[in-house]
């Protein structure tokens, strides 16, 4: 009898000790599922002196990706791209970082690199007298030949020197569509935050990035027509070959006006298996058939290798603003053009 009961007391301890083990494990399990089930912040910092780096590049690796805010710091759900297992870091005139993300630390560091730029003329800042030019936008109000921007695409427009004098910009002014002939009133507030990048012309292309500080801005729903963006005091200067000035989509502003970090593509189920989306955001950027000249030139900075492609049959024969001839957008500026 007392043998029976010492089995018994073993075989319950032993129940025990089982029980408290799968415990443990569906705690340890929890853990690890809670972790990658919610949003984790990550910083991008600058490796030598640990300054956060504003709007860096975050590629998945699919011909998607997403973008840290202001202050360098981005947020990661894996459950919202489970196909994902690795992210490529990088920023204008830092070393790209290549991360799994099961192992993805809280600081990323980038290490700068040295580049070497075309001189830009900056002389003319000595000089007091120059003649203001002023290059007319063209836009329209119609979405269905407007652009759908995603988050990372940008549309390049080259400028070049008025006069061949020395060429300061001044002011962007950027066509917009904020849909208001067609947006149902009390529905659709947004705000898009946008940047402008500045890049060299390199045989009629965009090449290298110039080192100009960031130019970041948002719209919202209550922007049409042309928005006037004032760069005055960023002294861009146009080298003599011109300069290509690039407006990219970043993503949605949130409530502090920050860059909200949303997923950015949905999943759609067809016959065809699961198709990815991408967002795309507010507002449209209206394409024109007036200009007989082509001087559009469009890129994914997470797709096809982040090539630039002029906006014609040769980029997409299906577009329909290709085929109806809306091939340009019809940026445009205003000019402080000085004196030799």
């Amino acid at each position: 009898m007392n043998f029976q009961k010492t089995l018994s007391l073993i075989s319950f301890r032993s129940c025990i000790m089982k029980l408290k083990l799968v415990r443990t494990i569906f705690y340890i399990l929890f853990a690890l599922w809670f972790q990658w089930g919610i949003a984790q912040s990550f910083n991008v910092l600058d490796s030598e002196n640990l300054q956060p780096i504003p709007f860096a590049t975050i590629s998945f690796g699919n011909g998607y990706g997403n973008f840290a805010d202001e202050n360098g710091q981005f947020t990661f759900r894996k459950e919202n791209y489970k196909a994902i297992d690795t992210l490529f870091i990088s920023a204008m005139g830092y070393a790209e970082q290549i991360i799994l993300i099961n192992a993805i630390p809280k600081k990323i560091l980038l290490e700068p690199t040295v580049s070497e730029l075309d001189e830009v003329i900056i002389s003319a800042k000595k000089l007091e007298k120059f003649k203001r030019h002023k290059l007319k936008a063209i836009t329209h109000l119609d979405i269905f030949t407007s652009w759908l921007p995603t988050v990372e695409s940008e549309v390049a427009i080259l400028f070049k020197r008025q006069q061949k004098q020395p060429t300061q910009i001044t002011k962007l002014l950027l066509p917009i569509n904020a849909e208001s002939k067609y947006k149902t009133k009390g529905k659709g507030n947004y705000a898009t935050i946008f940047r402008i990048n500045f890049y060299q012309n390199l045989n009629g292309l965009p090449g290298d990035p110039m080192g100009y500080e960031n130019v970041v801005f948002h719209m919202n729903e209550k922007e049409d027509k042309v928005f006037e963006l004032d760069i005055t005091t960023k002294s861009i200067f146009i080298p003599e070959k011109g300069i290509f000035v690039a407006l990219q989509v970043l993503g949605y502003a949130d409530s502090n006006g920050k860059l909200a970090q949303t997923k950015q593509y949905r999943e759609i189920k067809t016959r065809l298996g699961i198709q990815k989306i991408a967002t795309s955001f507010r507002p449209l950027l209206p394409f024109t058939d007036k200009l007989k000249d082509q001087n559009t030139y469009v890129r994914r900075i997470f797709f096809n290798d982040k090539k630039w492609q002029i906006f014609d049959k040769s980029y997409n024969k299906k577009s329909k603003l290709i085929q109806t001839g809306h091939r340009n957008y019809g940026m445009g500026a205003a000019f402080r053009v000085y004196k030799n």
